[in-house]
């Protein structure tokens, strides 16, 4: 009996030791090593939201996501993420179908989930145009700032550690099947960004208006003429 219970006891703190260590995936001292850069580069309407994150050495392969709401007044043009994840590597999924030519007053935000093959991603977002005013030549859009996920495929079970969560999201960006993922709380360095993009000038809508219509006009003309002249009809 004596040997079965020393068996017994060797057997769980083996087993035990061997969750301890899956639990212990992301260990506290690793965890306050992290944190995050955000800023925003180039002007005008085209732009590059540009992500760092920090973390000290590891053993584990250590994967990491971070889901970026943005606000109506931007979007990330999907058929130009998928040229430069042929390009480039990058990967970001979308929640759902951006209008690329709606403006802001008839746009809704999206969420973008945006996969880090390494510690650094750049994703081009684009400012959308805003209504007309007579009061302002610019507007501030701001974006918040990202959560960060993280998980390995060398932790067999994930645990909540500290005061982080572990939450759903989808593995890679192919969103074929989910994982649980540690979200980090309290992140070092997050902050969100802002931009200023030019809005019309609202007292100028006639002046705009007459001087189309009538370029418009005088091309058609033009093109009647000479369509008339080659005998094209």
């Amino acid at each position: 009996m004596t040997y079965l219970y020393l068996l017994a006891t060797v057997l769980y703190l083996i087993h035990h030791g061997n969750a301890q260590e899956a639990d212990n995936c992301f260990p506290s001292e690793w965890l306050e090593s992290l944190s995050i850069s955000v800023n925003i580069s180039k002007a005008g309407f085209h732009r590059d939201l540009e992500y760092s994150v920090y973390w000290s050495e590891t053993d584990h392969d250590v994967k990491a996501l971070l889901v970026q709401k943005m606000p109506s007044g931007v979007y990330m043009d999907e058929y130009q993420l998928e040229t430069l994840r042929h390009d480039t590597g990058l990967e970001v999924l979308l929640d759902s179908k951006v209008d690329l030519e709606a403006p802001e007053y008839l746009s809704s935000g999206f969420t973008a989930l945006v996969f880090l093959s390494g510690n650094a991603v750049t994703v081009p977002v684009h400012g959308r145009y805003h209504r007309p005013s007579d009061t302002q030549s610019h507007v501030t859009v701001n974006i918040q700032p990202p959560r960060l996920l993280l998980r390995s495929n060398q932790c067999e079970t994930l645990s909540p550690a500290a005061h982080h969560t572990v939450v759903e999201a989808p593995c890679t960006f192919r969103n074929e099947s989910f994982c649980l993922w540690l979200e980090i709380q309290d992140l070092k360095g997050s902050a969100g960004v802002s931009l200023e993009l030019p809005v019309g000038d609202s007292s100028m809508t006639t002046c705009v208006c007459v001087v189309t219509l009538l370029t418009t006009t005088l091309c058609c003309v033009y093109l009647l003429i000479v369509i008339w002249r080659h005998g094209t009809f």
